[in-house]
């Protein structure tokens, strides 16, 4: 059976693929507990210096799970507020490893998938990809993201993504803060490869210091 987690370290770097691509790389429970697996033998193998983390397919990912969603329905309230509490401490893991996390970009990354980059410390996009949080045109509030949301891109922006449910182009995501770089979709993969090998090639210790100190300003 295929992992829904692709990983491979190579010089330092760890690539994790999300292995979705039919459910465009959709989060259930199974790859969300991956990633969190996989977060947490990063930061204690000396070998991994930069996280990268990409989707297989078409898409980045297009969030939360819908067959999960729907059978929440079903679920009890504590059964409910822990997988939302896994999510979010996902979030919240990616930013307390101590080694720098890129998101590499293309296609689409909405909901939750726009939180998982997000989440990360840099985001490396693609000019064709999208971005956005468009829960409450499915009857959902973005409960998960809009702390993280909120934070990056300022009140009244984050307000218009999730109460609109608005998708920005790639430009528009790093105009407003979202993107930390464009490139072209054909570049893409070069460019990510040249960013996440400089990272790699960095002190780890001032790395993880700088990350740590620049989280804790909030």
């Amino acid at each position: 059976m295929t992992s829904t987690l692709l990983s491979s370290l190579d010089d330092g770097v760890l690539s994790l693929t999300l292995n979705r691509p039919d459910k465009r790389n959709a989060l259930n429970r199974e790859l969300i507990d991956l990633l969190h697996d996989a977060l947490e033998r990063a930061d204690l193998d000396a070998e991994v210096r930069t996280v990268v983390v990409r989707g297989a397919g078409k898409d980045f990912c297009a969030g939360a799970d819908l067959d999960e969603l729907l059978a929440s329905a079903d679920r009890s309230l504590t059964e409910n507020e822990a997988a939302a509490l896994r999510l979010g401490g996902l979030f919240t893991r990616l930013r307390e490893l101590p080694k720098p996390v890129l998101a590499v970009v293309h296609g689409r990354a909405l909901a939750g998938g726009a939180g998982l980059a997000t989440a990360c410390d840099l985001v490396l996009a693609g000019a064709g990809s999208q971005f956005g949080y468009p829960e409450i045109q499915r009857g959902f509030a973005p409960a998960m993201v809009m702390a993280l949301l909120r934070r990056v891109v300022g009140e009244k922006v984050a307000l218009d993504l999730v109460l609109t449910g608005r998708i920005y182009t790639a430009e528009e995501a790093r105009a407003a803060g979202l993107v930390t770089r464009v490139v072209s979709d054909a570049k893409l993969e070069r460019e990510a490869k040249a960013l996440a090998d400089s990272l790699a090639a960095l002190s780890p210790s001032a790395v993880g210091l700088t990350k740590r100190l620049f989280y804790q300003l909030d």
